[in-house]
């Protein structure tokens, strides 16, 4: 139930009348006519621009066509007021039976209620996380692990077919530094001093491995050269590497559905496969790019490498795939992926990727493009810093990792739940302070537990009445005479659950999970509001002592209100609390 999907259909509804009466020519496009909360709530509970929109192709005035079309909208039951205003919008007031149906309409559908098929069925792959396996996940990373795994949960509640997706990056220098770390803490392990050289990676995390490896070939390796060893440590290495990856995701709730190597990429003629493809639409060249902006003509060496015409696609420069020396660069294995991708059959790709990718974005949509002739859409999602503090103040916690705060380190101080709510408290774009001392307080401040303690209020009112004898089953409440809902603080709420199918269909089309977050903020701000009118107003307190009937429509009120913040938790995946410790 998308309460707006339905007035504007009963908009479209009285346009074709008019059509058919003459007072609207035949034919005018209607894709354009929206029905949207008003930007100042005084005017009313929703508003339209049909008659701004048709004014012109119609060759009538804006307030011509409102006036008769607002007439015609007072018809209608749902509509206490239809007013025309300005230069020709009309704002609309629904009765409060259409608020209260809201209410029986989320306690017969329960966390369903928003969940909508705008999606088709279309396959979306969402790639997210896909860090380097040579260290712990950092904080960062938790960024964007949480808002990849909420964007996919949003967009399977809204209908699409989706697929997690990690990309092992295991197939460049890195792993085998990684390799030689971790040969350095096998050593260690057998008693050896060792010295970790600039380059390394020397951080702790890779002492247990280190042992690990002892366990596993005992001193096979000691005193052997690099070449005998290297390439069976890597496999070690990022085989250990990623279980302890795996085990820190876990810790905050994110299971992937697939995780893709980088190393089979190499040898599979894959990467061969894809850039001969974009050979032969014209895409591929040997040439020679500019000099970068800012580097002098006499410090540029001008040399000959394998190109694709990324400017074709909107780019700034067309992108080396193979360097002069017949290696790839970074970017072949990655067009090469993304095709393979698309040979499975996405309609739509998503990539989370950190600020620092930002130079990579305009490359990769044209790569998708190219491979896909425009069929298959990318969307690249950058997620920026996250600063850490503590009381106000910048905050460093162990060193474990060496050099930056762990994904494991926030999530045991603050639980998983406080991470995943409070990384999504902004839009992904924006930088992102996250005070450890702030997320735990029990104040409005903390919206992660403004809105959980507003479920956790509705839990008590239904243990209280199931005490009194009160029925609080759902199927119950929905029977309730709900008209008795008829205040104005009561109908502010139910207006504000309405809202919910609208912001789930805006939050999946923009891939914004934020908005959600931000929703259940103000939803719980309503419900407070309303409990902490009913200390003022005895008649607005959920249970009326002595009148199991209006306590049951007022109940039903409530836990419509916990079913949604429920439902919207579940996407950013937290789990909501009954008790407030």
């Amino acid at each position: 139930m998308n309460l707006f999907t339905d007035i504007r259909t009963l908009v479209l509804e009285k346009l074709a009348e008019m059509e058919a009466e003459g007072a609207l020519p035949a034919g005018l496009e209607r894709g354009n006519v929206s029905v949207e909360p008003p930007r100042d709530p005084a005017h009313g509970d929703m508003a339209t621009n049909a008659a701004m929109v048709l004014a012109r192709p119609a060759g009538k005035k804006p307030r011509e066509i409102a006036e008769v079309l607002a007439g015609k909208l007072g018809e209608d039951a749902r509509i206490s007021v239809a007013d025309v205003a300005g230069p020709g919008f009309i704002n609309l007031r629904l009765a409060p039976s259409v608020w209260q149906g809201v209410v029986k309409s989320v306690l017969e559908t329960g966390r369903d209620f928003g969940r909508t098929a705008m999606g088709r069925g279309q396959k979306v792959n969402v790639e997210y996380v896909s860090a380097n396996p040579t260290g712990p996940l950092h904080v960062g990373h938790a960024r964007g692990a949480v808002f990849g795994d909420a964007l996919a949960s949003l967009l399977d509640f809204s209908g699409h077919e989706v697929t997690r997706e990690y990309y092992i990056n295991d197939g460049g220098a890195q792993v085998d530094v990684l390799a030689r770390s971790v040969y350095l803490r096998y050593l260690e392990a057998h008693g050896q001093e060792v010295a970790f050289e600039e380059g390394t990676y020397p951080g702790d995390y890779l002492i247990p491995v280190g042992e690990a490896l002892k366990e596993k070939v005992g001193d096979a390796y000691l005193g052997q050269p690099e070449d005998m060893w290297l390439g069976e440590v890597r496999e070690f290495a990022i085989e250990k590497m990623m279980e302890m990856i795996r085990a820190d995701l876990a810790l905050l709730g994110v299971e992937m559905d697939h995780f893709f190597s980088e190393k089979s990429l190499y040898g599979t003629g894959l990467i061969e496969e894809t850039l001969e493809l974009l050979r032969g639409k014209g895409l591929i060249y040997e040439g020679v790019l500019e000099p970068p902006k800012g580097k002098k003509p006499e410090d540029w060496e001008p040399r000959e490498q394998t190109l694709f015409k990324s400017t074709k696609f909107g780019d700034d420069v067309d992108r080396p795939v193979r360097k002069s020396d017949g290696s790839w660069t970074y970017f072949a294995p990655d067009i090469a992926y993304h095709y393979d991708k698309i040979r499975r059959g996405y309609d739509a790709l998503i990539d989370v990727l950190g600020a620092d990718h930002g130079g990579y974005v305009k490359r990769m949509k044209a790569a998708v493009a190219a491979l896909s002739d425009g069929r298959v859409p990318l969307d690249i999602k950058l997620t920026q810093l996250v600063r850490l503090f503590r009381d106000g103040a910048p905050f460093k916690m162990s060193k474990r990792a060496g050099t930056f705060v762990t994904l494991r380190d926030v999530v045991e101080q603050v639980g998983a739940d406080v991470t995943r709510f409070v990384m999504l408290t902004r839009k992904n774009d924006a930088p992102l302070d996250f005070d450890l001392s702030k997320v735990l307080e029990q104040s409005r401040e903390n919206p992660v537990f403004y809105v959980q303690y507003a479920h956790a209020r509705v839990c008590s009112v239904l243990r209280r009445a199931r005490e009194a004898g009160i029925d609080v089953e759902d199927a119950a409440l929905a029977a309730a005479d709900l008209g008795r809902l008829d205040h104005e603080a009561e109908l502010a709420l139910a207006r504000k659950i309405a809202e919910w199918p609208r912001l789930v269909e805006i939050a999946a089309r923009t891939h914004e999970p934020h908005r959600i977050a931000f929703y259940l903020y103000d939803l719980a701000s309503e419900l407070h509001g309303l409990w902490n009118r009913g200390n003022e107003i005895p008649a607005l307190r959920f249970l009326q002592e002595g009148d199991p009937a209006t306590s049951q429509a007022k109940i039903a009120l409530a836990r419509a209100t916990a079913v949604v913040i429920s439902s919207g938790l579940a996407i950013l995946g937290v789990t909501p609390v009954e008790e407030m410790r």
